[in-house]
């Protein structure tokens, strides 16, 4: 469908394919950039942060027909100012490795995520299916808290020592408040005391 659009009304597509690899049971990322026609009109979007787990050296990478990526490359230049070659480099090699590197990594997630999801829903929330990323949202109403998303992630944080995020952080207006988002890309050990903690805070 996205393709057809971008044929019938001339148009282009940035694709944030962040996640490409940490798709679960079974699934397979397919980049719009592979169907037919549509190599000259997309420009995909990697991050070292996220298929390597090193968030804090903000190396991403784009895909492109020369055509595409020219003019990028000129823009980006007047934005950032370096990103240094180690990291580069270092990047580089990992996009360099063979598939069972990616096939692990998304196989450990997709563990951590059944452990996190399944503690989770046993504790009460309703939990949200996770087919990708490494977050999982949950509805927090089935336990009875009547305050908003912002007010129950302070609540967590500040009474169990558990942290998430409000999804309605991600949203300029409209009434999503009670979600609330929990990341699984931690050591399995983590999760499992997360859950202990929200487990007894629950259970007063």
């Amino acid at each position: 469908i996205i393709a057809a659009l971008l044929e019938r009304h001339d148009a282009y597509a940035v694709c944030d394919e962040v996640y490409e690899h940490l798709v679960y049971d079974g699934r397979a990322h397919r980049p719009l950039m592979t169907l037919p026609g549509m190599r000259e009109r997309c420009v995909r979007i990697g991050s070292a942060g996220k298929t390597f787990s090193l968030t804090g050296w903000k190396v991403g990478y784009l895909t492109a027909c020369p055509a595409l990526l020219t003019p990028i490359a000129r823009a980006h230049q007047f934005l950032t100012f370096t990103t240094p070659p180690n990291l580069q480099a270092a990047v580089a090699y990992g996009l360099g490795k063979d598939d069972s590197y990616f096939n692990e990594l998304s196989s450990s997630l997709q563990n951590r995520r059944d452990v996190l999801g399944k503690g989770l829903a046993e504790i009460g929330f309703g939990v949200m299916p996770c087919g990708g990323s490494y977050f999982i949202t949950t509805d927090f109403r089935p336990l009875g808290f009547s305050g908003t998303d912002v007010e129950f992630c302070r609540h967590i944080t500040a009474e169990a020592r558990v942290a998430a995020v409000p999804v309605s952080a991600f949203y300029e207006s409209g009434h999503v408040d009670h979600f609330a988002r929990f990341c699984f890309c931690k050591e399995e050990a983590s999760l499992i005391e997360a859950l202990d903690r929200l487990r007894a805070h629950f259970a007063d």
